[in-house]
């Protein structure tokens, strides 16, 4: 079994309205030293013996529901579990 942790972000691009509102209010917190802040999503996927290699059902999932390709990007993480 596998365990895969994936992390979706929008493109740097791309502006994060979200990211852009917890940085105003860290701001209004007292810490101007806050130059950027970035909102993502953050998925734990099980995988049990895939039928094709790890990775191509990890980028397959995240390319057609996980991430919107045009405005986000991914990165995930694999490691395989007792």
């Amino acid at each position: 079994m596998y365990l895969v942790k994936v992390y979706v972000t929008y493109k740097d691009s791309v502006l994060d309205p979200q990211g852009e509102a917890v940085k105003g209010a860290v701001h209004r917190l007292g810490y101007a030293e806050i130059s950027e802040i970035r909102i993502g999503k953050y998925f734990e996927i099980k995988v049990a013996q895939p039928t094709q290699p790890i990775e191509t059902v990890v980028e397959e999932i995240c390319d057609k529901l996980l991430a919107n390709v045009n405005m986000e990007t991914y990165r995930y993480e694999i490691t395989e579990e007792a």
